[in-house]
């Protein structure tokens, strides 16, 4: 009993313990800790005041208190499947995300009811009305048009609820069943005629260099023959210049009283009209002169005219030709 009685407090002592409780309390409740990505705001008596930061703040207690707490970090929207006729009277489904951010937290917080509600009901909105102003094959060509045109619409929408709209995307854009089959004809039908298309483009060149090739072929060939043509009658104007020159020389000589000069000139011609007729291949009998010692005579001049010509002046005794046959095989 008389520890007890050492321990007991006075009446001042219990109102100095009561009001530093009070402190404490009335100091916890003044002490606000904003975690990061969050905003709130601060109600006096059901009044916006001011919005509280990230971190540790101060408010007057009791008087002050949180009204929202706003996330301020950028967040993600579905956006279900929803029907769109499009201006071609095509009827497809649809649907996107939405990605939006809140820069103003009184503005989200008090300018509208039930915000995301808010941003999904204008984002389908603008779905159907930008979808339903273009043709299907704009749809399903031009989506990044489309992204684009939502955009720019919701975020001007949405601007006085203190949100930005940072992205639009559509995910799936799904014609009816026949309408995809109908797409797919015409796509193999259009790949087809693309193939035909150069199918023939291809025998058309090949048509034309072949017809090119054939033309050069011909001017080589025709020049070819006027070259041959130039050199035959090339070598027939030196062959005639040869004879005329032969003939002037055979002239001379006989001119000049030489009859060996004749004799070699006509057994030359002789001899050789009868070696064409020997080697002619539809010949089968040659027929001889009956007057054939001429020509050996003739063959004596020519031998004559050699030895007169190489090997001095001394005359051989002339050679008894014999008469040959009358007709002759070869």
């Amino acid at each position: 009993m008389d520890l007890l009685n050492g321990f007991a407090l006075d009446g001042l002592s219990i109102t100095l313990i009561g009001l530093g409780i009070l402190a404490l309390l009335v100091l916890f409740a003044g002490a606000k800790t904003v975690p990061q990505g969050y905003n709130f705001t601060i109600e006096r008596f059901g009044k916006y005041t001011r919005t509280l930061k990230p971190g540790l703040n101060l408010i007057v207690p009791f008087i002050d208190g949180v009204g929202k707490k706003i996330n301020v970090m950028e967040q993600v929207l579905d956006v279900p499947h929803q029907e769109v006729i499009t201006r071609d009277n095509a009827s497809i489904t649809a649907n996107g995300v939405t990605f939006y951010q809140i820069l103003d937290a009184a503005a989200a917080a008090y300018e509208v009811s039930d915000l995301q509600n808010a941003i999904l009901n204008l984002t389908m909105t603008n779905i159907r009305t930008v979808m339903g102003s273009m043709d299907l094959d704009e749809l399903l060509s031009n989506r990044d048009e489309i992204n684009q045109r939502l955009l720019k619409v919701v975020d001007t929408a949405v601007a006085p609820w203190g949100v930005k709209i940072t992205r639009i995307e559509i995910k799936d854009i799904d014609p009816p069943k026949d309408l995809v089959d109908s797409m797919g004809r015409q796509m193999k039908a259009e790949r087809e005629k693309r193939a035909a298309i150069l199918e023939a483009e291809g025998r058309r060149q090949s048509a034309i260099l072949q017809a090119e090739g054939a033309k050069q072929a011909q001017v080589l060939e025709a020049e070819g023959r006027r070259e041959a043509a130039f050199r035959d009658a090339e070598a027939r104007e030196r062959s005639a210049e040869a004879e005329a020159k032969a003939t002037t020389m055979v002239s001379e000589a006989i001119a000049s009283g030489n009859v060996q000069a004749i004799n070699y000139f006509v057994a030359n011609n002789y001899i050789e009209a009868l070696g064409k007729l020997a080697t002619s291949p539809n010949q089968k009998v040659l027929m001889l002169p009956v007057e054939a010692a001429s020509v050996i005579g003739s063959i004596g001049g020519i031998a004559e005219i050699a030895r007169e010509t190489f090997g001095g002046g001394t005359t051989p005794a002339p050679v008894r030709p014999s008469r040959p046959p009358s007709a002759g095989q070869s």
